[in-house]
Parts: C-alpha cells; sequence; structure tokens
C-alpha cells in the first residue's frame, strides 16, 4: 500500500516535498538530500506526519 508523504528540510523546517513511497519496504522515516529552494542549496530532508 502506497501512502502519500511530506519531505521537510532540517536546516529551516520548510515543508518542501510530497511524495509517495510503499510502508511496507520502508515502515521506518525516511531521510533523502534534496535541494531546498528556501535555503537554496542541498541539504537532508525528512520525513514529517
Amino acid at each position: 500500500m502506497r501512502v502519500q508523504i511530506t519531505l521537510a528540510c532540517q536546516d529551516c523546517k520548510q515543508r518542501n516535498y510530497q511524495i509517495t513511497k510503499d510502508k511496507k519496504a520502508h515502515p521506518d522515516r525516511m531521510e533523502t538530500k534534496k535541494f531546498c529552494k528556501f535555503c537554496n542549496k542541498h541539504t537532508s530532508h525528512r520525513e514529517t506526519k
């Protein structure tokens, strides 16, 4: 079952991305490096509630 999640920047806490993920394959919170348009650089983004 795929669910929609929101990724937030760890530096400025802005919610930048909405993506889907498979809950069975990845039950933990997802964290990835993505470009933040507010910080204007690549930062770590983490799944929010």
